[in-house]
């Protein structure tokens, strides 16, 4: 998650009253929380309303039920399994949008295919496809965590320049705008910089949600496995003929584990839903916990933005708990892998950043921590004298309007102003 400080100021440029700020935390807070209810609820309603069986044979009837990721055909419960086929553009638009996004699940699943090929043991697979993934985006994911880094640095100073915005140009949103992108064209740092590796982080886990639901539990994925005609993993057998529907053509279950089904260690009724608790979906959690917290801005007196990112940061890698009841172990394993390679990468930019003091203990081997490579501001661009280079320190303004008053020489001679 990207965690860009930006300044505290509304689209007007007027700094907003703590009410107003407090009601609009409150409603974001709320709309996540009511969309995150209203997926487990569909959730758990579709999974109730499925007669398919529990068990491996379920397994496969209820991933196959579905619509695939690849387009293949939606089937009704009681229809019998189809094979995994790539999709045909339709004139239907989910048909359409299926075909093109075809050749990214094809490429991810022959990657899992490859890699299980070679290991034998899918999760093996899993855990190999992912540093492979998070290896090819560490240049992306390493600017990420410098430019967050650089925003947090400059957030003082952007404080106090956003002050003086504000008194300069009163009401006028665009010049203040515009002197921001200034400053931060001065100082070499882009605010967007962190936005791109996440998006690519969050366009990369509903494909392999749907390739470890889909693609892992299917008896035939045969189609999936050639290119052009070509078969690209040769390796993988699946059942002798005649072909089983009711078992997957890959092994999907490690130590009895089933990665591609939830693995639920027990239910926690909560009144309006039951919350399946999962091992793996609390390990992610912790694990994301830490990733965020290495991250955190520092708290910052009267300043609210901070504090509501720094509570955001705290709640959001939770959420992933609440999905442990009906998303696949394979996909909590890829999250986990992803959570431990970023928090190593962030030890070696900004070491243990906000980790430490947590509740109170900060262990010693924290203190004078020098990270392997530690973030650095940019060299200042120099391009003329704009509003960020002109801009006066606290002292110097009240030295300048304490040389532009003229002191009262004159004395008054009536009576009531005369000295006595």
């Amino acid at each position: 998650m990207a965690t860009t400080q930006f300044a505290n100021v509304t689209p007007s440029g007027r700094k907003p009253s703590t009410k107003a700020r407090a009601k609009a935390r409150w409603l974001v807070l709320g709309l996540f929380i009511a969309l995150m209810a209203v997926a487990v609820i569909a959730c758990g309603t579709a999974l109730a309303a499925d007669p398919t069986p529990t068990g491996p044979a379920g397994a496969v009837a209820t991933a196959t039920a579905h619509a695939t990721a690849a387009g293949s055909a939606v089937a009704s419960p009681t229809a019998p399994p189809q094979a995994l086929k790539p999709a045909s553009p339709g004139a239907d638009p989910i048909s359409l949008f299926a075909w093109l996004f075809t050749p990214i699940f094809q490429g991810l699943f022959l990657l899992l295919a490859g890699l299980y090929a070679l290991t034998g043991n899918i999760l093996v697979a899993i855990v190999l496809m992912t540093l492979a993934i998070r290896l090819v985006t560490i240049r992306l994911s390493a600017r990420q965590i410098v430019s967050q880094k650089r925003m947090q640095i400059l957030a003082p100073e952007l404080r106090e320049l956003t002050k003086e915005l504000q008194r300069r140009y009163k009401g006028d949103r665009l010049a203040v705008s515009q002197a921001t992108q200034e400053f931060y064209k001065e100082r070499g740092v882009s605010p967007t910089a962190g936005c791109l590796p996440s998006l690519l982080q969050m366009g990369l886990l509903f494909p392999m949600y749907w390739v470890i639901r889909d693609g892992l539990t299917n008896f035939d994925p045969s189609a999936m496995l050639h290119v052009f005609g070509l078969n690209v993993v040769p390796t993988i057998h699946c059942n002798p003929n005649p072909i089983d529907k009711a078992i997957p053509c890959i092994n999907t279950v490690v130590a009895g584990i089933n990665v591609g089904q939830p693995q639920v260690l027990f239910n926690l009724p909560l009144g309006f839903f039951t919350l399946g608790v999962s091992v793996l979906a609390v390990t992610a959690g912790l694990l994301q916990f830490v990733q965020s917290r290495m991250l955190m801005p520092p708290a910052a007196e009267n300043d609210p933005s901070a504090s509501t990112q720094r509570t955001m940061m705290v709640i959001f890698p939770f959420f992933s708990i609440i999905y442990g009841g009906f998303l696949p172990a394979g996909l909590f394993l890829y999250w986990i892998t992803t959570s431990v390679f970023s928090i190593v990468q962030q030890f070696l930019i900004v070491g243990w950043g906000s980790v430490f003091p947590l509740f109170g203990w900060s262990p010693s081997f924290t203190q004078n921590h020098t990270p392997r490579f530690p973030v650095t501001m940019p060299a200042p661009v120099i391009s003329g004298k704009s509003l960020a280079e002109t801009r006066r320190k606290p002292e110097e303004r009240s030295a300048s309007a304490a040389s532009t008053v003229r002191p009262n020489t004159h004395r008054r001679a009536s009576r009531r102003g005369r000295r006595r």
